[in-house]
């Protein structure tokens, strides 16, 4: 199973970090994790190219990946990365909705 930990304080989104194996089917064709790969990594190109900001990202060969959120950013940064992690919630909400066997959201 896919793990995926979204830490936040109040109204603000301060990293995520997705951990597991889906299972759903066998690599390369597993389209849980696809789908959830696809989401994350899109969102850290995102928070890159479009607010210009360079989160502090963690990953293993075992297929863990964090990403934390710097503090103290200018508000109109902060605006857009908060909007594209609120985008990739909702579209891992979406897989979770489906294949919630396969992957599981949880909030701190």
């Amino acid at each position: 199973m896919i793990h995926v930990q979204v830490n936040r304080s109040s109204d603000r989104i301060l990293s995520f970090k997705m951990d597991g194996h889906a299972e759903f089917a066998e690599h390369g064709q597993d389209i849980v994790c696809a789908g959830a790969s696809a989401v994350s990594f899109g969102t850290i190109n995102a928070i890159m190219a479009i607010a210009q900001v360079e989160p502090v990202i963690k990953q293993s060969k075992s297929g863990m990946l964090e990403c934390i959120i710097p503090k103290g950013l200018p508000e109109e940064q902060d605006q857009k990365v908060q909007l594209l992690l609120q985008g990739m919630i909702i579209s891992l909400q979406t897989i979770e909705q489906e294949y919630g066997e396969y992957i599981k959201i949880n909030f701190r």
